[in-house]
């Protein structure tokens, strides 16, 4: 047994500055592993594809129906005449 203190075998202050930046920032996006037979690397890529396809076609009809008319601001789409002459907000004040 060694008696007294060793010499320069002091132990550090743990600091893991890697791994708390790590946990503050994590990465977006699926935690899967990728699949590795060739019928299920293919299944993958076509669902890719087909999500892909599917995105671009619900873009491109919501680009289509928000450049179809007018474009305005939600909350003023209320026409003039039909709006109620009451004003909304709490009575009193």
């Amino acid at each position: 047994m060694v008696q007294g203190k060793t010499k320069g075998l002091t132990l550090k202050a743990g600091t893991s500055r890697h791994a708390a930046k790590a946990a503050a920032n994590p990465k977006k996006g699926k935690r899967e592993i990728a699949p590795k037979k060739p019928l299920l690397m293919k299944q993958a890529a076509m669902h890719k594809d087909l999500t892909a396809k599917i995105n671009k076609s619900i873009e491109r009809q919501m680009v289509a129906a928000a450049s179809s008319g007018k474009l305005t601001i939600m909350k003023n789409t209320i026409p003039d005449g039909a709006s109620s002459s009451k004003p909304k907000g709490k009575p009193g004040k």
